[in-house]
């Protein structure tokens, strides 16, 4: 960062973040309740379809490439805007921007459950991840300018547990709605469960959650946003459809397109921090150590558990052959495991610090190997039940892991930053769940034919390991203390 950058509202890494400005009323506990509601249903929804994907093809004979569009087409469209989200919010008001991105979210969740066809579910699910990309940001960043001290920590540690399971309720709750087939609904109830609870949330939003907004309204940074999205489109749409398709030389010039737009956003975005302009992205918040490398430890951490999640679904439905009840029941477990870590979290941080984050990185990775050897020790037998060890523990390392984090990385964060800041932690969790789907997720479809689906999964399983290392060397290098 170049010396010339100018932010004058960032405080520097030795001082506490700014204090909650005292004309921002103070978030209570049904305040909280609420925006929790709004962040636990865009997360839901990344995963939900998983165990549902089957069930359309046949509904909606969609075909292998637009069934990948129905789940990549919504984790793109999320991760591409979130950043912008976060912004609209600082400049229009946090809880405007969050009553109209529940509202747009129940919308569109009823245009995916009313789809006839599977090109306009694709579409519904694009425009479905646009309103959870204005919704979730304003979450974080409502927290963040609305709270301080105590009650910001723990707000922040609940948000990382709902966070967490969130994901894996997504993939139980689908099973058991397509499953029950509510009033002929089939698959649709996936999507239909949405409005009701979407438009609650908007209407509790109204009435409990406090209005807060940047001193500072910013204009939209559109040469940032259009390259920060044509480098995550160039990056997530081949690999998410590249297999899919059979890699046409369209998917490796867009993925050689990528480092390109990477560049000339970086570039951008730092030229217009140095002329005294608000860019998408200040760079400048990346001068904050405990932003700058807890951003580092949730890269691999939610590629990890990306990647765990859709795999673990394809191994039970197409591998051990479950119907989509069992296949969510069996990661039951892991939620157990991650809740209970997760309500224990905030008092071990309290005692130890981020070296929770380095424990829970070394459990995760036991987990992940007990399940190793369970798979290579006698795969003929392989079941949910013999999973249980394997995945619980697994569940219990990413609970110390995840609850912790987001008070790492927004510790410093000042309020008036607060929508900027979380849509950049936002796109880092959206952006590296969708990575981990794309590269662990099409690794292990494209290993399954050689090597078979104990051997394919058994290889997944260790890089995932060798990620779970890696969390544990990078959190050595967060501030001991959490804020």
């Amino acid at each position: 960062m170049t010396r010339q950058t100018v932010l004058p509202r960032i405080p520097s890494p030795a001082r506490p973040a700014a204090p909650v400005v005292s004309a921002t009323p103070a978030l209570g506990t049904a305040g909280l309740i609420t925006v929790l509601l709004g962040a636990f249903l865009p997360m839901l929804d990344f995963f939900i379809v998983n165990v549902a994907l089957p069930t359309i093809d046949h509904d909606l004979v969609a075909g292998p490439a637009v069934l990948e569009l129905v789940a990549a087409g919504y984790g793109i469209a999320f991760a591409v805007l979130l950043v912008l989200g976060g912004r609209l919010g600082d400049a229009f008001g946090r809880r405007r921007l969050f009553i109209g991105g529940a509202v747009a979210f129940a919308l569109t969740s009823l245009a995916c459950g009313a789809a006839p066809t599977a090109w306009t579910l694709v579409a519904a699910r694009v425009a479905q991840g646009a309103s959870a990309a204005l919704l979730l940001p304003q979450v974080l960043a409502t927290i963040t300018a609305t709270t301080s001290g105590r009650q910001r920590a723990r707000a922040l540690g609940v948000y990382g547990a709902v966070g967490g399971i969130s994901v894996v309720i997504g993939q139980v709750l689908g099973g058991l709605l397509v499953s029950a087939d509510l009033f002929g609904t089939g698959w649709r109830a996936v999507f239909l469960l949405n409005v009701p609870f979407a438009l609650l949330t908007a209407a509790l939003a109204s009435r409990y959650v406090p209005e807060s907004r940047a001193e500072r309204a910013a204009g939209v940074d559109l040469p940032g946003t259009l390259l920060l999205s044509a480098a995550l489109l160039s990056l997530f749409v081949p690999l998410m459809e590249g297999r899919a398709v059979g890699w046409p030389a369209w998917t490796w010039a867009s993925l050689a397109a990528f480092p390109a737009f990477a560049a000339a956003f970086l570039a951008v975005e730092r030229r217009a921090e140095r002329a005294g302009r608000l860019p998408l992205v200040p760079l400048s918040l990346l001068r904050i150590p405990e932003m700058r490398r807890g951003l580092g430890v949730a890269v691999p951490y939610f590629t990890g558990f990306g990647g765990f999640m859709f795999v673990v679904a394809l191994m039970l439905q197409d591998g051990l052959h479950k119907g989509p009840v069992a296949a969510g029941w069996a990661l039951v477990p892991m939620a157990v495991g991650y809740f209970g870590a997760s309500l224990a979290g905030p008092r071990l941080v309290d005692r130890f610090g981020s070296r929770v984050i380095t424990g829970g990185a070394v459990v995760q990775g036991i987990g992940l190997l007990t399940l190793l050897a369970t798979v290579l020790g006698d795969w003929a037998h392989f079941s949910p039940l013999r999973m249980l060890p394997g995945v619980a523990l697994a569940g219990i390392g990413q609970g110390l892991v995840g609850m912790p984090l987001f008070r790492v990385v927004l510790s410093r964060v000042p309020a008036e930053r607060a929508g900027v800041g979380s849509g950049v932690l936002a796109t880092t969790q959206q952006s590296s769940l969708a990575l981990g789907v794309a590269t662990l997720g099409t690794l292990f479809l494209g290993l399954v034919p050689a090597l078979g689906m104990a051997n394919a999964l058994a290889l997944v399983l260790g890089i995932q390991t060798l990620g779970s290392l890696a969390i544990c060397w990078l959190s050595t290098r967060l501030p001991r203390s959490v804020g």
